[in-house]
């Protein structure tokens, strides 16, 4: 089957008409002179007036058949106008198609004379709206812009809409369909008709939030950066052999530690700084790390720009960019030169410290020995004198004060002794103790103080039948504790004492309780455990029990606590590993 194009058509038309035109005239002239034949006599002249018709409408044809194909000619090149532009919009609304659906842009399209707004695809795949939900007026379009921003915005677009220029932009945040707010640039291109009115305008929205988020967070760190105490300064990547890399940048607290403006220091490097007292060790510990690529923390003597020496904390961080090549260095640098002054004097006052323990030490040792032997002789002479008669009573009285205070010194410094024993050894052997039976030696060393005034006294040790410590020590400690309750005792009230041992996970926890006169904490506190401190107005009280129950605590690893109340009673919290 042929298919004829439009322009075929047109022309058989043409010649349809024409045609019909002649044969319609023919037929007509034919029908005249049928009926001129029958009324007139003259037939000769009739076929005259027929020749006549018949050239009449031939040339009448010919002529209505040129005006035809004239307008046809113009019907033609208008069709083939027609068609161009047809053909243009067509590729231009596929080219819009194209872009539409190749951009991640949200497309608008705004007739300005009738406000009318149209959306591309963008408004739901980026803001989330569905074709219902999106308004076709230019007012939804600004209701979706966030207060703060949608006066500024408006201003701007309606006085570049009056000024006819042709581009516009701005920034602003547009609302989503689930109420947050995105940042988005959006661009504009204004159509103007031929008396310069606006009546059409153009736009795309860019979704610029990561941008935003990503500007925001470096102005943060420029804040940072420029307002640390620190110095940070930023080199370049790579230098020249033994230097570290050029500065590019550094922070005002830089110029303040150094004195060099950035103007002065930027596109040198940091080698500068380097002077006779610098580490060198530490400066080759720098640049290897930097050959390396890699983290380094160096302390060295550098200089400031009039040549004055300070202790510099010297770190290089390198960064690295997506493809993992290095791009540049960052150095944060801190002023320790106080530090080191603190560090030195701590050294020095370390070894002072260190030097005067020895001398106590030896002095402890010097003394206890040098007193033994004497106070031995003392103590010796004393059983002497018990076993002779003294009838004078003065004397016998001076006797026994003379006595007391010898036994006293002795009890001193047998005490002292031990202290020096557990301060010159802090290891010690641990083995398994029955507390019962360490208590049981205990109440037979007071046997005494127990009787004469016969204190109640709880135990309860069945949930930690056996301890692992040092028995020596734990029984002194507890001697001590037992002592402490029986001295300061109250008169107003029967002396109570409780002792509890309880396992907390793979703690011993055991609790020493008694009501007696008690101490002052709020006064007392730090120094409970002190040496040679008292804290009653007893005449045979040495301050050195709690001291020594302390340390035998902490040589033992444990750790011990009080709660004590003046008049209602004492307890100490010892803890151990168990």
């Amino acid at each position: 089957m042929v298919k004829l194009t439009i322009f075929e058509v047109m022309k058989s038309k043409t010649l349809q008409i024409t045609l019909i035109y002649v044969i319609l005239s023919l037929i007509m002239a034919l029908v005249c002179h049928s009926l001129l034949t029958a009324y007139f006599s003259k037939p000769e002249y009739l076929y005259l007036f027929l020749l006549k018709d018949i050239l009449f409408i031939s040339c009448t044809g010919l002529i209505f058949k040129r005006i035809l194909s004239k307008n046809e000619n113009k019907n033609i090149t208008i069709f083939e106008k027609l068609k161009d532009t047809n053909e243009e919009i067509k590729e231009s609304n596929e080219k819009y198609d194209i872009v539409a659906k190749a951009t991640s842009d949200t497309i608008w399209d705004w007739k300005i004379q009738e406000d009318s707004i149209n959306w591309n695809k963008g408004i739901e795949t980026i803001f989330g709206y569905n074709q219902l939900e999106v308004g076709k007026t230019s007012k939804w379009w600004f209701d979706k812009i966030h207060p703060e921003d949608s006066i500024r915005m408006s201003i701007k677009l309606y006085s570049f809409i009056e000024q006819k220029t042709e581009k516009w932009q701005d920034q602003y945040r547009f609302k989503c369909a689930d109420g947050t707010y995105k940042y988005v640039l959006d661009r504009g291109f204004l159509l103007k008709d031929d008396n310069g009115r606006a009546i059409r305008m153009i736009g795309a929205i860019q979704d610029i939030t990561k941008q935003k988020e990503e500007e925001q967070r470096l102005k943060l760190l420029e804040t940072v950066i420029t307002q640390s105490k620190d110095s940070i300064l930023i080199t370049e990547a790579n230098s020249a052999s033994l230097k570290i890399p050029k500065i590019v940048y550094v922070n005002p607290a830089f110029s303040q530690m150094s004195g060099y403006l950035s103007n002065e220091i930027i596109g040198k490097s940091p080698n500068i700084f380097k002077g006779p007292k610098s580490d060198s060790e530490e400066l080759k510990k720098l640049l290897k790390a930097i050959k390396n690529e890699e983290e380094c923390l160096i302390e060295t003597i550098t200089y400031t720009k009039n040549k004055e020496e300070y202790w510099v904390r010297f770190s290089m961080i390198p960064i690295f960019n997506a493809e993992g090549a290095i791009t540049h260095w960052i150095s944060i640098q801190r002023d320790i030169t106080d530090e080191k002054k603190l560090e030195i004097e701590k050294e020095h006052l370390i070894r002072e410290l260190t030097q005067n323990n020895k001398d106590l030490k030896q002095f402890s040792y010097i003394t206890s020995h040098n007193l033994r032997a004497p106070l031995s002789n003392l103590i010796g002479l004393l059983n002497l004198i018990e076993d002779i008669p003294i009838e004078n009573e003065e004397l016998e009285e001076i006797l026994a004060g003379f006595n007391k205070s010898t036994h006293l010194l002795n009890e001193t410094i047998n005490d002292l002794v031990k202290v020096i024993i557990i301060k010159d050894n802090p290891s010690m052997q641990k083995e398994e103790v029955s507390l019962q039976e360490v208590f049981e030696n205990v109440f037979s060393q007071l046997s005494f103080q127990i009787e004469l005034h016969k204190p109640i006294i709880k135990l309860k040790f069945d949930r930690v039948p056996l301890l692992t410590t040092n028995k020596a020590y734990i029984e002194s400690i507890l001697l001590n504790l037992l002592t402490n309750s029986i001295k300061y005792k109250s008169e107003n009230r029967k002396l109570k004492i409780s002792i509890t041992a309880e396992q907390i996970d793979n703690k011993a926890v055991l609790t020493f309780k008694d009501n007696g006169i008690g101490i002052d904490l709020e006064r007392n506190r730090d120094k409970i455990f002190g040496l040679y401190q008292r804290f009653h107005n007893y005449p045979d009280s040495k301050g050195l029990g709690l001291y020594l129950v302390k340390s035998q605590v902490e040589t033992m690893g444990g750790t011990i606590i009080i709660d004590s109340e003046v008049n209602k009673g004492t307890t100490f919290t010892i803890t151990f590993k168990n």
